[in-house]
C-alpha cells in the first residue's frame, strides 16, 4: 500500500464556544455599564457646560457662546444666594444630627437582637420606601396639629427624619460584617464596652457613618418634595429653582450647581485616597 492511499485520521479541533460566550458576555456588560454611566452624566456635562454660556436673555436653554463672567456674579443675586445658604445650613445640620442618631440605630440593629427589632426594621425600611407626598402631607399634618410654625426648623426636622432610615441601613450593613473577635480581644485587655466603641467599633465603622452623612447632605439639599410642605415662607435652593423656571432660570444656577458637583467629587475622591492608604498602612 502506498503512502499517498494512507489517510491521517481527522484531528478534532478544540471547542472554543464557552470562552468565546464568555467573551462576548463581558464585552456586553462592559458595553451596557458605559452606557449605563454615560446616561446619568450627560445632565451633569449639560448643567457644567451652561455655566459657561454666554447667554444675553432671560433664558439658559440654548448655546450661545463660552464665558466665564458667571463665575464672577455667581452671588449677584441675592434671593439665589440666601436660598443656597439656607439649604446648605439645613443640610448640614440634618447631615449631622441624623448621622448621629441613624449611627445608633444602625449598630443596634446589627449586633444585638432585642424585643422590637423587627418592628424597627419595618419602620426604617417603610420610611426609606414611602412616597415623599405621603411622608410630606403626613409631617405637614403633625407640625400643624402641633402648633408649630412651618420655617426652617420644620424642613430641618423633616429632612432629619427621612434620612436617618438611610443612615441606619448603611452603618447597619458595616457593622453586620464586623469580626467580633477583635472586640473580644479589646475586652480581654481591660478595655470597658465604651472604650472598645471608641477605640476600636467605631474606627471601623466610621467609613460607613461618612458614607451615611454624605447620603443624608445629599438628599437633604436636593430635597424638592417634602421641602415644598414643611417650608413655610422659608425659600430653599431647591424651591427658588423651581420658582423661577417661570421666567427663566439664571446661569448663576448652574455655576452654584457645577460648585456642588464639584465639592462632592473632590470629597469622594479624597475619601477615595485616603481609604487606600490605609488599606497600605495595614
Amino acid at each position: 500500500m502506498s503512502v499517498s492511499t494512507l489517510q491521517r485520521p481527522p484531528v478534532e479541533q478544540p471547542v472554543r464556544t464557552g470562552r468565546r460566550r464568555r467573551f462576548t458576555g463581558q464585552s456586553m456588560l462592559f458595553l451596557y455599564t458605559w452606557l449605563v454611566i454615560i446616561w446619568l452624566v450627560i445632565p451633569i456635562f449639560v448643567m457644567i457646560a451652561f455655566a459657561f454660556n454666554d447667554t444675553h436673555g432671560r433664558y439658559n436653554q440654548s448655546w450661545e457662546g463660552f464665558t466665564f463672567k458667571w463665575w464672577g456674579k455667581v452671588f449677584e443675586i441675592e434671593d439665589l444666594t440666601k436660598a443656597l445658604w439656607t439649604s446648605l445650613i439645613i443640610a448640614v445640620i440634618s447631615s449631622l444630627v441624623s448621622a448621629a442618631m441613624g449611627t445608633g440605630i444602625g449598630y443596634a440593629l446589627g449586633r444585638y437582637r432585642f424585643r422590637g427589632s423587627g418592628t424597627l426594621n419595618v419602620v426604617m425600611f417603610s420610611t426609606i420606601s414611602s412616597p415623599e407626598l405621603i411622608m410630606g402631607a403626613s409631617l405637614l399634618s403633625l407640625f400643624v396639629s402641633a402648633n408649630l410654625g412651618l420655617g426652617a426648623v420644620t424642613i430641618t426636622i423633616a429632612h432629619i427624619m427621612f434620612s436617618i432610615s438611610f443612615v441606619a441601613a448603611i452603618v447597619r450593613a458595616r457593622v453586620v460584617t464586623l469580626d467580633r473577635s477583635i472586640e473580644e480581644a479589646a475586652a480581654d485587655l481591660g478595655a470597658t464596652p465604651w472604650t472598645t466603641f471608641w477605640k476600636v467599633t467605631f474606627p471601623l465603622i466610621l467609613p460607613a457613618v461618612f458614607s451615611g452623612i454624605l447620603l443624608a447632605f445629599a438628599l437633604s439639599i436636593d430635597d424638592f418634595v417634602v421641602t415644598n410642605f414643611t417650608a413655610g415662607s422659608v425659600t430653599t435652593f431647591p424651591l427658588w429653582i423651581w420658582g423661577s423656571t417661570r421666567v427663566g432660570l439664571p446661569p448663576q444656577v448652574n455655576v452654584m450647581g457645577t460648585m456642588i458637583f464639584a465639592a462632592g467629587v473632590l470629597i469622594a475622591v479624597v475619601t477615595n485616597i485616603r481609604s487606600r492608604q490605609g488599606k497600605r498602612d495595614r
